[in-house]
C-alpha cells in the first residue's frame, strides 16, 4: 500500500513538471519576450476563461510591464488597468451588449509604447446566475402557497389539541 502511494505521488509530481515544460519555453530566458527586442514591453499575455460569456468578468495576465499598464478591447471592455509587477494582472468585464464572435484585446505597459495582442471568444448569452442564493424573492404565486401551507398546518395543530384535551378531573 505504501510502495502504491509513493508511486502515485511521484507520478503526479512528474506530470506536473512535464506539463509545465512548454510554459517554461515559450520565453526562453536568453531571448527577447514576443512584445519587442528591448525586453520592456508586454509578452506571455494570457487570458483566463478563453471563451466568456456576456456581462462575465475575464481574467488578463501580462508579463513584461513592471510599472503596470492597461489593458483594452473597444467594444468588448472598459480600459482597465494592469497591475505593476513581473507579472501584471487585471479583472475585465464584458460589456452585456459585446457582440458575440472572436475579438483581440491590447496589452500596453506604462513605460513602453509596445503593444501586445491576445485573441478571446465572447460567447451568446448570460452565464449562470451563480452565487445570488436567496438574492431574488419569492414569487406572487409561491408566497400564496406558503401561505397556505402555514395555515393547514396551524388548522391540523389545533384540531389535533382539541381532539386530544381531557376533561379536567375534579378533586373530590
Amino acid at each position: 500500500m505504501r510502495v502504491l502511494r509513493a508511486l502515485t505521488v511521484t507520478v503526479a509530481a512528474c506530470a506536473a513538471i512535464g506539463l509545465s515544460i512548454p510554459f517554461a519555453s515559450a520565453n526562453p530566458a536568453g531571448g527577447p519576450p514576443s512584445g519587442g527586442g528591448n525586453g520592456n514591453g508586454p509578452s506571455n499575455v494570457t487570458v483566463n476563461p478563453y471563451s466568456v460569456h456576456q456581462g462575465s468578468t475575464m481574467q488578463v495576465s501580462a508579463a513584461g510591464c513592471n510599472h503596470g499598464g492597461t489593458v483594452w478591447s473597444n467594444g468588448n471592455f472598459p480600459q482597465t488597468n494592469l497591475s505593476a509587477g513581473s507579472i501584471g494582472f487585471a479583472t475585465v468585464r464584458i460589456f452585456n451588449h459585446a457582440s458575440p464572435g472572436n475579438h483581440t484585446l491590447s496589452v500596453k505597459c506604462h513605460d513602453n509604447s509596445l503593444v501586445a495582442t491576445h485573441r478571446f471568444t465572447i460567447l451568446a448569452g448570460n452565464g449562470a446566475q451563480g452565487g445570488l442564493g436567496g438574492s431574488f424573492g419569492p414569487s406572487t404565486a409561491e408566497t400564496a402557497i406558503g401561505a397556505g401551507l402555514v395555515g393547514a398546518a396551524a388548522l391540523g395543530a389545533g384540531a389535533h389539541v382539541v381532539r386530544r384535551r381531557r376533561p379536567v378531573r375534579s378533586r373530590a
